[in-house]
């Protein structure tokens, strides 16, 4: 007989702590946002990446959603250089 276990996201399942957890989450959702503000610049990769201050390849690895490549702080860097505010939420754990 299996175990079944159950998680409030797919990251609880990932992470080995709440800790790695919270981080990619966070990675994640920055991510998203990003992807969505770059794609609706409509824009060229080369155009995209010299106004964020990052190389084409790696623009091209954030449009394709590759979060292992990404730290939290390289995200929040690219965040405010595409003109994004960042708001923190803090909570009690559940």
């Amino acid at each position: 007989m299996m175990d079944v276990q159950t998680f409030d996201n797919v990251f609880d399942a990932l992470a080995d702590t709440p800790a790695e957890a919270a981080n990619m989450k966070a990675r994640a959702e920055l991510l998203v946002a990003l992807q969505t503000r770059i794609r609706s610049w409509k824009m060229s990769q080369e155009a995209a990446a010299a106004r964020l201050g990052i190389t084409r390849p790696r623009l091209n690895d954030l449009l394709r959603g590759k979060l292992g490549k990404f730290s939290l702080d390289a995200l929040v860097n690219v965040a405010t250089a595409a003109g994004l505010t960042l708001e923190i939420r803090i909570a009690d754990a559940a």
